[in-house]
């Protein structure tokens, strides 16, 4: 990697801390124009560039060019919050993206960065560095990395980093700093009933995921090709679609009922959230919201934010209406059709209201201001001098029980539609000649199709994000679940006569509601979990597939999750490093697999080889990460596959059962999920 990208990602190196510190783990120092320093740091330019170079190992000279207009994100004050849902933050957000974006080369690019870190909102200007080296030409093969390691305040107890102060020059046998454990369950006592489900929601890598989709995905620039994705609206409703299923397993698994959808704007929310986070930035906690809570008109001028909640209604209504109507409006006065192709795309591009809506003004902006509503509900006009909840956060938001009440809502909507839709006749699910003979799971330390799970001790280190001296590794064990590594095992019948290509598609859903009742099929189509989906070539005759779990296609694995940037070996593109590169966005593997029960959750596992040359986009994929695709699409690529997304699950069918669905190129097979309540080390697999 040339210098000019190695110090590209020297800023997200201790963030809070000023460029003309050291930075990294060589201790380089960006040597800036005297008149890149802020007025509170001029008079002393020349004695911050000696105290801080004097012992560094590499020198940075910053190019001294003419500056852009930066007055709008730059009123963003240093200390506060930053939310891309927030409208007023979102135009910030914009405009340095834009700023990032038109840099001649990397030199201006790392010069406008210096003057900016020193400046700007550490949350602002992170999310945009790292959404422009996303998307610039010269920055491919540098790795983000995690906003865990970066601002891992935003992930755990900030007893934490108390803890880590006193740790810091502590070490064990091997000279290995002592880990820091994160307790698990701290935000509430079990007699709250959602507490159940905390390990979900808290998850690290789960709201990582979140964050970084968020990431891949943002909805304003001013450049066009970098927020109009190949299908990124039906990848925002199918990824939290598949949020939402999962979630309802966990809860099945834990006696919970399914989340009750929060579609009535006026009705107090019953369940309270406290996140126990601070904020390093803000300097201040999280507020929380008290159960009982309603969303009320918000009127916080220091956010330019004045709306009513009549507004969501409104917009919800006319969202209805374009589905009823199976129209949308368009700023002309004309109508587009919401056809069976791109209609869901359409819709997801309204909900999350982003540059591709076909009418901003009209459709409003009911998923992103959802979110900021809920997450002003404890200081609506801003009395308190109070910030944004947890909701109001990519990073955040999936800790808050409410947040799953409204995307259960918002998904919804969008099963409005695709009710509208005629159900996938025979032809259209078969694949003549090839018969699904059984399908199974192997593998797992219960048994034949018997899912094994309990938990998992990992470590996080949290050195780079962290401004406190002396530097180096801090490592944090926190507890999350996991499962054993297992096998599918497809028995295939090929009567074509001739080899073909085929799309093997691997769904997982529950049997049976929370009060033990047998689920509908109507009701079990939207629980579909995809666990896989990969090409596989079938020969003539009988053949048996079997497949690895952790080659999923929707998740990474956890050293991608949890990865450092140290450890990252070679050169981008190179072999040893291709192991180690992602783009960062996909499920984590450690919850692949709900969480079960010590008895055994019972599932249905479900099989589905379709016609590859029915679902193939021809496109060149070398090089292109793709761990992921299924929840995260290729990186400036097409969506690899012409299916509708959660095909043959995406609409309604006209079978009662399961069984009537199936067609001879499908086949299930009952199994069940085993929960041991036993705690392992990362690596030790059984």
């Amino acid at each position: 990697m040339s210098d000019a990208k190695k110090n590209l990602q020297l800023f997200f190196d201790r963030p809070t801390e000023p460029c003309f510190m050291q930075k990294g783990e060589k201790k380089a120092v960006f040597q800036l124009p005297d008149t890149y320093y802020p007025d509170k740091y001029k008079s002393a330019s020349s004695t911050l560039a000696d105290r801080f170079g004097s012992d560094a190992t590499r020198t940075i000279p910053v190019r001294n060019i003419a500056m852009p207009n930066l007055s709008l994100p730059l009123q963003l004050p240093y200390h506060d919050q930053f939310s891309l849902w927030v409208p007023r933050h979102r135009q910030m957000a914009a405009r340095l993206i834009d700023v990032f974006m038109g840099m001649r080369d990397l030199e201006d690019l790392q010069a406008v960065c210096s003057y900016c870190q020193l400046r700007m909102n550490p949350y602002l200007f992170n999310y945009c560095l790292s959404v422009a080296i996303l998307h610039r030409e010269d920055t491919k093969g540098v790795n983000i990395p995690t906003f865990a390691e970066t601002f891992p305040d935003k992930f755990m107890d900030p007893k934490v980093f108390r803890q880590a102060r006193e740790v810091s020059t502590t070490v064990t046998d091997g000279n290995r700093q002592m880990p820091i454990v994160i307790p698990q369950n701290y935000t509430a006592s079990e007699w709250d009933l959602e507490q159940r489900v905390a390990y979900f929601r808290e998850d690290i890598g789960l709201n990582l995921h979140h964050w970084h989709w968020h990431l891949v995905y943002p909805f304003d620039a001013s450049d066009r090709a970098i927020v109009a994705k190949d299908r990124r609206g039906e990848l925002f409703y199918y990824m939290h679609q598949q949020i939402i299923a999962r979630y309802s397993a966990e809860r099945l698994c834990n006696d919970l009922g399914f989340p009750r959808r929060y579609n009535n704007f006026r009705e107090p929310i019953e369940e309270g959230y406290f996140p126990k986070l601070d904020s390093q930035v803000a300097s201040r906690a999280w507020p929380p919201r008290f159960a009982g809570s309603t969303i009320r008109d918000l009127d916080r001028p220091v956010d330019q934010i004045r709306s009513e909640v009549s507004e969501l209604e409104t917009w919800r209504d006319r969202f209805v209406e374009a589905i009823n109507t199976l129209k949308v409006k368009l700023p002309n006065g004309r109508e587009m059709a919401l056809d069976e192709a791109t209609g869901i795309d359409t819709l997801g591009n309204m909900m999350e209201s982003s540059i591709l809506s076909p009418n901003r003004q009209y459709y409003g902006d009911l998923h992103n201001m959802g979110h900021v509503f809920i997450s002003y509900s404890h200081d609506p006009d801003h009395r308190n001098l109070e910030q944004f909840g947890v909701m109001g956060d990519s990073a955040t938001a999936m800790r808050d029980p409410v947040f799953y009440r409204w995307h259960a809502y918002v998904d919804d909507l969008f099963q409005m539609y695709k009710s509208k839709l005629p159900p996938y006749t025979n032809d259209a699910l078969d694949f003549p000649g090839i018969r699904v003979m059984s399908v199974g799971i192997q593998g797992g330390a219960g048994g034949r199709n018997v899912l094994s799970t309990q938990w998992e001790q990992s470590s996080v280190d949290l050195g780079r994000g962290l401004d406190f001296t002396p530097r180096g590794s801090v490592l944090a064990r926190f507890t999350h679940l996991t499962h054993d590594n297992f096998n599918y095992v497809i028995e295939v019948n090929n009567t074509s006569g001739r080899g073909v290509m085929g799309t093997v598609r691997i769904f997982l859903a529950p049997t049976m509601d929370d009060a033990g009742n047998r689920l509908a099929f109507r009701d079990q189509r939207r629980l579909m979990i995809e666990l896989d989906k990969f090409t596989q070539t079938i020969p003539a005759g009988t053949s048996t597939i079997t497949r690895s779990s952790v080659d999923s296609s929707v998740t990474i694995p956890y050293e991608r999750t949890f990865r450092r940037q140290a450890d990252r070996p070679g050169e981008p593109g190179s072999a040893e490093a291709a192991d180690f590169d992602f783009c960062g966005c996909g499920w984590p593997h450690h919850l692949l697999v709900p969480k079960g029960t010590p008895k055994g959750f019972p599932m249905l596992l479900f099989c589905m080889i379709s016609n590859w040359n029915e679902d193939r986009v021809v496109q060149d994929t070398a090089g292109v990460c793709n761990d992921a695709a299924s929840y995260c699409g290729l990186r400036d690529r097409k969506y690899p596959d012409k299916r509708a997304m959660g095909f043959p699950f995406d609409r309604p069918a006209s079978a009662s059962d399961i069984g009537s669905f199936l067609t001879p190129n499908m086949n299930v097979q009952e199994c069940s999920i085993r929960f041991t309540n036993a705690v392992r080390q990362h690596g030790q697999q059984r």
